[in-house]
């Protein structure tokens, strides 16, 4: 590793290098369908990290400019000499032959580097307004090449063809440039005004290919068989985002939140050969969403909460994706005491999709409540405990596999999740803690879980404890019993502290 650090006043400089690498010999298994043969092997890889950039600091403005990169290799190869036979480990003939490797040379080779580039600023040009930008892209590379030479009495499997000697020659390549970039301001035109604009980009071309070449001989070196194959694939994704926010602070106490964000993008992919039933797909994506939001704290342990978001959608990459959706949320924090502190959380999604042959509905809802009491100042312990109930409907149309018949699917789920935990301390620095946590469901998929637990740590000298710890693990499900299960966890053991 290589490390130089170069510091001025406002200009840093700083460069970084590492390199690995390994080589040995040994044994692997050469695998020629049914049969496996134990044959020796030679191995080589190596890696090189490498990365530098220079930071600029002045008053007003900051910039960090970065380009590193990444090398690896790996090299492997499987080999037996002409003149012995292996036999391997199918050790019955099979169709009433006997298989086996008079000879064997096989390689394999892959390349692959990545390098990057960063840049980061942020500015102030004046009291009321601040500026940010970041860019990067990257570019990794890999290439694969394998070639193999064998010869014996060999099968292949799919056509039942016996085979005297193989050559096989196998390429890959892939790609994947991936840029992103983000900007924003935020501006404070009036004291009580503020307005955050920000707006990113993400980039990402995926394309990859493997041509191959199996040729098969009998045992008079006539050529039996030549199998050739290409598979290629390709994505391709553009992801944007603008949101602007407005926050208004009319008094101390309260907090005024509007905003509105619109989300733009496409998707490509396609492979081949053609497969299933799609091998190439388009998709767009069209989003507005208004967001508010308010913020109260009327007093220095109360707090208020609630947000607010609506979107609409003229196009989306899934049929579950958020299309035409509603979210809510409140939320209230209060110290009720200096040792007592309570929360309570209420969100409400709600998605539709109305595109025919999809006709997605989607509603879930959650209230929560958790506390945390530490009575004495947490001199004695602490106790802490939450609570959940969720309820979760989702109803979708699809085909049905065999007769391609539109079906609905129609999915419940009904929650209640809890968990509480009490930490004692008593006397000679003894600590016991013990609790647990459990979910409970009723719908399309009813499950329990329990999980309590107790834990007890004893110090008996001034660098080391004893400690114990039990666990209790129950899983159930009423429409599949096979995936329960019940088990007991027990620790106990010595820790020694340093």
């Amino acid at each position: 590793m290589i490390d130089l650090i170069l510091g001025l006043t406002e200009l840093d400089f700083q460069l970084l290098g590492n390199r690995n690498s390994g080589t040995g010999t040994g044994a692997a298994s050469f695998v020629s369908d049914v049969n496996e043969f134990p044959v020796p092997t030679s191995m080589y890889n190596e890696t090189n990290l490498y990365r530098g950039g220079v930071r600029i600091e002045r008053r007003r403005f900051h910039a960090t400019l970065e380009e590193g990169g990444t090398t690896f290799r790996d090299d492997e190869n499987l080999f037996q000499t002409p003149g012995s036979t292996n036999y391997g480990n199918l050790s019955a003939p099979y169709l009433g032959q006997t298989l086996y490797l008079t000879s064997l040379l096989s390689a394999y080779g892959i390349r692959g580097d990545s390098t990057y580039s960063k840049g980061v600023f942020t500015a102030s040009p004046a009291s009321w307004i601040d500026l940010y930008g970041q860019f990067l892209f990257s570019q990794p590379r890999t290439n694969v090449n394998y070639q193999q030479r064998d010869t014996g009495n060999l099968v292949l499997q799919s056509q039942l063809l016996f085979f005297s000697s193989q050559e096989y020659l196998a390429t890959a390549e892939a790609k994947m440039p991936h840029t992103t970039g983000s900007a924003g301001a935020e501006i404070r035109p009036l004291r009580h005004v503020r307005i955050i604009e920000e707006w990113l980009t993400d980039r990402l071309h995926d394309s990859a290919n493997s041509p191959s070449t199996n040729v098969l001989f009998g045992p008079l070196g006539q050529q039996t068989a030549s199998i050739a194959s290409l598979l290629a694939a390709s994505l391709v994704t553009n992801y944007n985002q603008n949101q602007i926010d407005i926050f208004f602070d009319p008094t101390p106490k309260l907090t005024l939140r509007g905003g509105y964000r619109y989300v733009w993008g496409s998707a490509d992919d396609g492979v081949l050969p053609p497969a299933d039933l799609v091998t190439s797909d388009q998709a767009k994506l069209r989003r507005n969403v208004g967001i508010g939001s308010i913020t109260f704290r009327p007093t220095a342990k109360l707090s208020l909460t609630g947000e607010a978001e609506g979107g609409a959608s003229g196009g989306v990459y899934f049929a579950t994706s958020l299309y035409d959706y509603q979210k809510a949320r409140a939320q209230v924090r209060y110290q009720a005491t200096k040792s007592l502190n309570i929360l309570g959380d209420f969100d409400l999604l709600k998605n539709q999709n109305p595109t025919p042959g999809i006709n997605y509905n989607f509603r879930a809802v959650q209230e929560s409540f958790s506390l945390l009491w530490l009575p004495a100042g947490g001199k004695f312990g602490d106790f802490q405990a939450s609570y959940s109930r969720s309820d979760l409907r989702s109803d979708i149309d699809y085909l049905e596999p065999e007769s391609l018949q539109p079906e609905l699917s129609a999915y419940r789920d009904n929650a209640h999740i809890g968990s509480g935990l009490f930490n004692f301390k008593l006397p000679h620095s003894v600590k016991l803690a013990a609790g647990g946590s459990f979910f409970i469901s009723s719908g399309s998929r009813p499950t329990s879980y329990y999980q309590p637990m107790g834990k007890l740590t004893v110090p008996f000298q001034k660098h080391a404890q004893l400690f114990a710890e039990w666990t209790y693990y129950g899983y159930g499900e009423a429409f599949y019993l096979y995936e329960g299960f019940r088990t007991h966890a027990v620790i106990a053991g010595l820790r020694l502290l340093r």
